[in-house]
């Protein structure tokens, strides 16, 4: 079993750009803050994971494992590597981590996510990010590539069982107003009005088909970081403290599946099956499994992936909240909200929180963490003991899902 010692969450709402910081900045200030939020030392780290989209292609930047040996002197020569799975890479870098401790490689790692998008134009900043896509092979015409990705998902919900707008524009109001309450949430401070959450074209404008302003998640400069250990190196880091082994969460369950990278393959195939995507359904299923539950009232609260309205539209029945078709009805009967009987993304999530694509995974783990030792502040869910994270990339051509509990 792995545990999860503690992290730490950079502030979303900044932009490193016009602070003058770069990404080795970044870099020492989530690894140090995280290093003080759970009293470790760099020496007490045996090895260091960096989950990354595209540094490369915004920052011209590759090879971030490298910065742990700038941090500090004694993190020369810790075996580092990044990993990237398109928005999922967070999670697939904590896998990594949790992989080499359950082999008996290392008893301790610190695992890093982080992305820099602010410093490029809205256009640089979708072109960039469509590299997660087919290149060259789909979604040639779309303006913004991934908003129309998700439209074009809200489109097939339609055609199979019927949409309304409405509903979306609900799951934006609850992930928006969710983050208001986080104090590291993009949009915390944003200001709405009656119109916002509607069809207006000029309060919420449409970005590409169904898809408009308030249904995307954000782009965001941001980082976090959590710190893993093997049963051996909990109990010791407890008894040194002072503090019962129980009372440091762990990663009791996992999912990961893979499917193939265009969009339209994926629904082609599942055309008359009763989720959309099959594979996201196993993924979650088999981090319950693992994790020994086998009723969706185990579960607390859920991190979800926001990215767009549509895609937590398709989550929520995914999840098990309702049968195939039918997540409307967790929309309309407050299931999904802070009080409801599945909170999902208390801490607002990629549309009210901010996706800083690399650092998504690594900072939901977080907020489970935080959510089942009662630190989530203004934003905890009252008696979570189980929270499940569900971490999408590209079009669901990776997913994660981790089971964190106590």
């Amino acid at each position: 079993m792995v545990y999860i010692l503690g992290g730490w969450q950079s502030d979303f709402s900044k932009n490193w750009a016009r602070e003058q910081m770069d990404f080795a900045d970044a870099f020492a200030e989530v690894v140090g803050q995280g290093l003080a939020a759970v009293d470790l030392e760099p020496k007490d780290i045996d090895t260091g994971h960096v989950g990354n989209f595209v540094g490369d292609l915004f920052a011209g930047q590759g090879l971030l494992g490298g910065f742990f040996g700038l941090v500090h002197p004694d993190f020369d020569g810790m075996p580092t590597s990044r990993h990237e799975a398109a928005c999922a890479s967070g999670s697939v870098a904590i896998l990594a981590a949790t992989a080499e401790i359950e082999a008996g490689r290392y008893d301790t790692a610190c695992v890093v996510g982080l992305e820099m998008m602010r410093n490029v134009s809205g256009q640089q900043a979708a072109q960039n990010l469509g590299a997660a896509a087919w290149a060259g092979h789909e979604f040639q015409d779309a303006t913004y590539l991934w908003p129309k990705a998700f439209s074009d998902l809200g489109e097939e919900y339609d055609r199979r069982w019927g949409l309304k707008y409405e509903h979306l524009m609900r799951i934006a109001e609850i992930n928006f107003a969710n983050g208001k309450k986080n104090p590291n949430a993009q949009t915390r401070a944003w200001a709405f009005n009656d119109k916002s959450f509607t069809d207006d074209d000029e309060a919420n404008p449409v970005v590409e088909g169904m898809i408009r302003k308030n249904d995307c998640g954000q782009v965001t400069d941001g980082s976090a970081v959590v710190f893993l250990a093997s049963e051996k190196a909990a109990k010791a880091y407890a008894d040194k403290r002072g503090l019962p082994l129980e009372s440091l969460p762990q990663i009791k369950g996992w999912g990961h599946r893979s499917a193939p990278i265009s969009y339209d393959r994926k629904v082609r195939a599942s055309a008359g099956e009763p989720y959309v995507f099959p594979q996201v359904k196993r993924a979650i299923d088999e981090a319950r499994a693992r994790a020994g539950i086998d009723d969706l009232s185990q579960v607390h609260a859920v991190e979800t992936h926001d990215c767009f309205t549509t895609t937590e539209y398709m989550a929520i029945e995914h999840l098990g909240l309702t049968a195939p078709g039918e997540a409307w009805k967790a929309v309309e009967d407050g299931s999904i909200e802070m009080g409801g009987r599945l909170p999902i993304n208390p801490s607002g999530g990629l549309i009210g929180g901010g996706h800083p694509v690399g650092a998504t995974g690594v900072r939901m783990t977080l907020d489970a963490y935080k959510q089942v030792t009662g630190k989530a502040g203004d934003y905890q869910v009252e008696g979570a003991r189980t929270v499940q994270t569900l971490n999408i990339g590209g079009s669901t051509t990776t997913t994660v899902s981790l089971v964190v509990g106590l």
